[in-house]
């Protein structure tokens, strides 16, 4: 083999790598970061094989990253896997001696193979267009001779077209936007007064504290088992309650809307949250009280014990006795849920771990007998009540020269009566200021001034400010439930069954 043809035989190669990953970035211009873009089930299969452990770290120590590393693994992936069937189409077009058909037979290939894995016509489309245009501007000559004579010029011209399609398609891609799923939209002009005013509390009594989220949160976290959400069709929806019932229902949309609801401030922690970590947060839902959905239902079965479907294969197993006082939202913050956040329609189990929230709620399943949650398939055990935690998320310097730190305090149903700080390293301890309670809290005054609440599902912020002793020092938080209960002070990791410890700090 001649140096020339070994350099076109490479041109050859990348032409056809870029190829595929202009068919992923095609794909993605065509439909944008859902299921049925070209990466997603590959994403979805790498997701579902990783050993629970893998699963933990990943959320703890990457977070929302090490999801988007996982999708871009997958999508690399793809791409090389198509990749060969351009390369494939290039060499029958060598065969034929006809520069028509590594586009032609390319972009069908393409196509057919994405249609195959993605059954959607319009990724399917996007994908064959986008290796069509890769390969066409790379400009490939009727025959393999004529390549060789013309020497190295052919192999700059293609692979410099090959990457000029494939940064075009991708600037098409990356600029192709999304629905939102900030909850932190302006509220519209038909928005309830009862929503409105409870917002406009909850912003009143939040702490003006840098550093940390108001009581109501601005970025609220999202933690889901594919990195694509699904998009459900809220005319297509429905809600079935079956199973091990005396009466089995299908409830539309407009069905559920139309029933008595309720409107109830909530907080969610992810089981995977490490101990200071910042999957915690806060919002307003509004949606249909569980229990009367139960009690339609009248379920039997020996296990009291219910399963929840979600539209993305999602699924989690828990007492039925944890749903009754939950919610069914389909609005948060005064708005329809966002779709990162389970649009039309998610769970919320109080004071029970994020895991248990499924979010794209599809069926109720009354199970006869008890079964494993889709996380506890992967050896987690975080179906039961949140463990109490207060976070220590802001260290300030303010004006007087004092130093403050503030943070967030939750520990589920239990309530928070208030929470002590250490600025010695645990030697002695100090009360902080508490936020005022949101509405739905009861809240008792005791001889010491300090505030006990109890049958509520919501966070707390609290602050502290204090002399700086001009050395570095420890800052120690732990949390006092509405009983009196101290907050455990055994440390653990989150994997399996939920981070605990009181969470300190080295303050310079």
């Amino acid at each position: 083999m001649t140096e020339a043809t070994r350099s076109l035989a490479v041109a050859d190669a990348l032409v056809a790598v870029l190829a595929g990953v202009g068919a992923v970035a095609g794909s993605y211009a065509a439909v944008g970061l859902a299921p049925a873009f070209l990466g997603s089930p590959l994403e979805r299969l790498l997701s579902r094989a990783m050993p629970g452990p893998v699963v933990a770290v990943a959320i703890e120590r990457l977070g929302s990253v090490g999801q988007q590393l996982n999708l871009l693994l997958a999508s690399l992936l793809t791409a090389l896997a198509l990749a060969a069937l351009v390369w494939l189409a290039m060499r029958v077009g060598d065969q034929l001696r006809n520069r028509a058909v590594p586009v032609v037979l390319g972009a069908a290939f393409v196509w057919a193979a994405t249609a195959l894995v993605t059954v959607n016509f319009a990724s399917a489309t996007g994908a064959a267009a986008g290796a069509a245009l890769v390969v066409s501007t790379a400009g490939f000559l009727p025959v393999a001779t004529a390549r060789i004579e013309r020497g190295p010029d052919p192999v700059r011209r293609r692979v410099v077209g090959g990457v000029a399609a494939a940064l075009g398609l991708g600037a098409v891609a990356i600029t192709r936007s999304s629905p939102s799923t900030r909850p932190d939209q302006p509220l519209s002009a038909d928005a309830p007064e009862t929503v409105r005013e409870s917002l406009e509390l909850a912003a009143e009594r939040s702490l003006d504290v840098a550093g940390i989220e108001p009581l109501v949160s601005r970025d609220f976290y999202q933690v889901d088992i594919n990195a694509a959400d699904p998009r459900v069709a809220p005319d297509d929806w429905s809600l079935s309650v079956t199973g091990a019932v005396e009466s089995a229902a299908t409830y539309s949309l407009d069905d559920l809307r139309s029933m008595d609801e309720r409107t109830e401030f909530s907080t969610l922690r992810c089981v995977g949250d490490s101990l200071n970590g910042q999957k915690l947060d806060n919002a307003l839902w509004t949606g249909v009280p569980t229990e009367e959905l139960i009690d339609a239902a009248d379920p039997g079965g020996d296990c009291d014990c219910v399963k929840l479907h979600a539209a993305d294969g999602y699924y989690q197993v828990f007492p039925t006795e944890a749903l009754r006082g939950g919610l069914l939202a389909y609005e948060m913050n005064g708005r329809d849920l966002p779709r990162g956040h389970g649009f039309p329609l998610r769970a919320l189990v109080p004071g029970h771990w994020g895991e248990v929230q499924v979010k794209w709620l599809t069926e109720i399943e009354f199970l006869e007998r008890d079964a494993e949650g889709y996380w506890e398939k992967r050896g987690w055990h975080g179906t039961g009540p949140v463990t109490t935690v207060a976070k220590l998320w802001a260290v300030n310097d303010l004006d007087d020269g004092r130093t403050q730190v503030a943070g967030h305090a939750y520990a589920g149903t239990r309530g928070v009566a208030r929470v002590e700080v250490s600025t010695d390293g645990g030697g002695s301890w100090n009360e902080a200021e508490l936020s005022d309670p949101l509405p739905g809290d009861t809240v008792e005054q005791s001889s010491t001034s300090s505030q006990t609440q109890s049958g509520n599902d919501v966070w707390r912020q609290w602050a502290y400010e204090y002399e700086h002793p001009g050395s570095r020092h420890e800052v120690v938080v732990r949390a006092v439930e509405a009983d009196g209960t101290l907050q455990s002070g055994n440390r653990r990791e989150a994997f399996p069954n939920g981070a605990t410890g009181w969470v300190s700090q080295t303050v310079r």
